[in-house]
């Protein structure tokens, strides 16, 4: 068996793993809490719960206590909203992150010559 294949298996595994896990938290989560997106208030039903997600709160899929105390059931709107704002707030948005380099140019130099030079041309 070689090395690729080895880890064909151990992602596939994993994969297989990490379905049956949210198939669990999922289905409890939907017992115990209402069918309704806990930040935009859409309601659900057996036609678009498939829209309906479980978030875990404190972003640890590993984190699944049987209260469901770090779920919350999210619509895919404001699931993918929430996930992305995480990003931004763990990573910094690129202008926070980026060094500021000092100015060197000065865009209006010599303006203020060039405006006199031309009131010195109409008189």
């Amino acid at each position: 068996m070689t090395n690729d294949s080895k880890i064909e298996q151990i992602v596939a595994h994993a994969i297989k793993n990490r379905d049956a896990r949210e198939r669990d938290y999922r289905a409890q989560s939907l017992k115990i809490h209402p069918w309704v997106c806990a930040r935009c208030g859409r309601e659900f039903s057996t036609e678009n719960l498939y829209e309906l997600t479980v978030h875990h709160k404190d972003h640890n899929h590993d984190n699944n206590p049987p209260d469901g105390s770090n779920w919350e059931n999210l619509c895919i709107y404001c699931h993918d909203n929430e996930h992305a704002r995480y990003v931004d707030s763990a990573s910094g948005t690129a202008v926070e992150k980026a060094p500021r380099a000092p100015v060197t140019q000065k865009s209006l130099a010599g303006l203020s010559d060039l405006l006199k030079g031309e009131k010195d041309q109409e008189e």
